[in-house]
């Protein structure tokens, strides 16, 4: 029984310690960026470095309290981990689809460019 009590424990408080810390950390991240006036553009590269190596981290920690026989928290972080890899993957598609979008438009452009007659100048000769 107590053995079950710490693991619901351990779990519920790792896990309100990662989402408090990454809540934190978008929270800066936001801050920052609102006060470099980037709102349009898309999230920082290092916020994907923060998303991969979490969903990493959680998942060693995941299974080194599966092997300490912590069930519940193991679960717990690897749901946790699950979580965050669908958010860099979303994350992830997303920016490819923007870079896919703009790459598409440039290359219109470019064959619209080309395929308008470029307006050269009339020489005349002086007389």
């Amino acid at each position: 029984m107590l053995a079950w009590v710490v693991d619901v424990f351990m779990a519920v408080w790792i896990t309100a310690l990662d989402v408090l810390l990454l809540a934190v950390y978008w929270f800066w991240v936001g801050l920052k960026q609102w006060a470099s006036e980037r709102r349009a553009l898309g999230p920082p590269t290092s916020l994907y470095l923060v998303l991969t190596i979490g969903s990493a981290g959680f998942t060693v920690v995941g299974f080194g309290f599966y092997r300490a026989d912590l069930v519940v928290a193991a679960l717990s972080q690897l749901v946790v981990a699950a979580a965050l890899l669908l958010v860099l993957l979303l994350g992830l598609g997303t920016e490819c689809a923007r870079w896919a979008a703009r790459r598409s438009e440039r290359r219109r452009l470019v064959r619209e460019r080309r395929a308008r007659p470029s307006p050269s100048p009339s020489r005349t000769p002086d007389t």
